[in-house]
């Protein structure tokens, strides 16, 4: 495996959690290019990036007004490297992501991603049961917080375009089709800082809305018990954000 990886990052007016994910980023990754795929940002999210340039003159920012669908695929087609890594910017990675990550590398490995882990998750009990359920989602429909994926595998990979969710299931599926195995780990992780918007009624109703369009009946069957226990913690997170 190379020494460095090319790392794709989607952002939209990601200055609330960007310093943080880059800071994890560099720390924990050999980054060989920086790939920032920007949604057009408003906020401070493209100023916070050149200062990042400055200091490492390895980021290349690609501008794309479509779905996530689309965005990916516009990084994938950018990718040098024989791993590359997808990134979300609201998440931060944990210590030695890289290293951890790489010992999982053999042959058969066409992916690794590494569990996400709420920000607000403090109760023991509910980090366990929550680490189970997102490991059982992962198996269902994959992700794409924190994942490292064997570059030619996706190489030839067309996104539909309309898919602003369920994009990481088409990336997942295409690589289980050519006969590769996508390692879901406990170790290594990441925290996931999710919206505020989240913890409210609305943004809770959003997030089941967002995942049910567009998407495949058969698949979201299977998910619907296992979103069932987020949206009950999030709506325990509305009541004790509201005390």
């Amino acid at each position: 495996m190379a020494d460095s990886i090319d790392v794709v990052l989607l952002t939209k007016n990601s200055e609330q959690t960007l310093h943080k994910c880059l800071d994890s980023l560099y720390k924990n990754v050999p980054v060989h290019q920086l790939i920032i795929i920007d949604g057009y940002s408003t906020d401070n999210t493209l100023s916070i990036i050149e200062t990042y340039n400055q200091k490492h003159c390895n980021i290349k920012i690609i501008f794309e007004h479509g779905t996530r669908a689309s965005a990916r695929q516009k990084g994938i087609k950018n990718v040098q490297t024989e791993w590359f890594m997808f990134l979300d910017s609201d998440v931060i990675l944990c210590q030695d992501w890289f290293k951890k990550a790489a010992k999982n590398i053999e042959p058969h490995i066409g992916a690794i991603w590494g569990i996400e882990v709420w920000s607000t998750l403090k109760n023991p009990k509910t980090l366990k049961l929550f680490l189970i359920i997102t490991h059982k989602i992962f198996e269902i429909r994959g992700g794409t917080h924190d994942t490292l994926i064997r570059s030619r595998l996706v190489k030839d990979i067309k996104i539909p375009g309309k898919l602003h969710v369920f994009e990481d299931t088409y990336i997942k599926d295409h690589i289980s089709k050519k006969g590769y195995t996508i390692l879901a780990c406990y170790d290594p992780f990441c925290i996931h800082y999710r919206a505020n918007s989240v913890w409210t009624l609305r943004g809770s109703l959003n997030l089941i809305t967002e995942s049910l369009q567009l998407g495949n009946l058969r698949l979201i069957s299977k998910l619907l018990i296992a979103y069932g226990f987020y949206t009950a913690y999030s709506i325990y997170q509305i009541f004790t954000n509201n005390k």
